[in-house]
């Protein structure tokens, strides 16, 4: 398998880190009778597998990017942050020159056990860019504060208390939507995962793993039952489609 330079520096960084000690979720509900649990990469093959999903699904991030937003910049970085002591995690930003940025934590890496799951959860974030949920939670924070910050003003405030009020609606605003902004990127996700030739149901199967949120007031994801089904449901009618 032939890597580009980019993903192959990556490659490298990663097996520099095969000798430091890796803080992952905790472990598994056990498993059914008979079932065994899918094992831990050790740390070239972690790196293997990363390499392997970023050549993969990157271009298909891409050209879905500039297929639906054709006035993006959609040249995404991928970027691993190696710092010891982070949990699994995977991020969408934009960086200070307008890039598309998806990040992974080492422990985000070193979990996945399989590539279906890493494609899952790279495509999901990029999915996160296309569907420019970033600037929309901005907005919706930017409201919430004018919103609150209003209507404490207009009840005879202080200037501290106008400005907690729009503290806290900008967190309310910016909470507002996140949940559905979530299974936006689930579904198209998927879409993104099934087209760079991974399982994305197999993929979601990461969440299995992973506490769930529940179903909180202003929690910022929805329950992993929820999700897993969205997922299945999107794959399903793709099969239908032919793809």
């Amino acid at each position: 398998m032939r890597f580009s330079a980019k993903t192959l520096a990556l490659l490298a960084c990663l097996i520099g880190l095969a000798g430091c000690a890796v803080p992952l979720a905790p472990p598994p509900a056990a498993s059914p009778p008979g079932a065994a649990a899918p094992a831990l990469l050790d740390p070239e093959q972690a790196a293997r597998q990363f390499a392997r999903v970023v050549d993969e699904v990157e271009p298909a991030a891409e050209a879905e990017c500039r297929a639906r937003q054709p006035r993006l910049n959609c040249d995404y970085a991928i970027v691993v942050d190696t710092r010891p002591g982070l949990p699994p995690n995977a991020f969408q930003t934009i960086d200070r020159d307008g890039r598309p940025v998806i990040g992974f934590t080492i422990a985000m890496v070193a979990e996945a056990r399989n590539p279906d799951e890493l494609a899952f959860v790279m495509a999901h974030e990029a999915a996160h860019h296309i569907r420019a949920h970033i600037p929309r939670q901005q907005r919706n924070a930017a409201a919430g504060a004018v919103l609150l910050g209003g209507l404490a003003a207009l009840s005879g405030a202080d200037g501290q208390a106008i400005r907690s009020a729009q503290d806290l609606g900008a967190q309310v605003g910016a909470r507002s939507y996140s949940k559905d902004y979530e299974l936006e990127a689930d579904i198209l996700g998927t879409m993104i995962a099934a087209r760079s030739g991974f399982d994305p149901v197999k993929g979601a199967a990461f969440f299995g793993r992973t506490p769930g949120p529940g179903n909180r007031f202003l929690g910022t994801h929805p329950p992993n039952v929820a999700r897993i089904e969205a997922v299945r449901r999107t794959a399903a009618r793709l099969q239908v489609r032919g793809g």
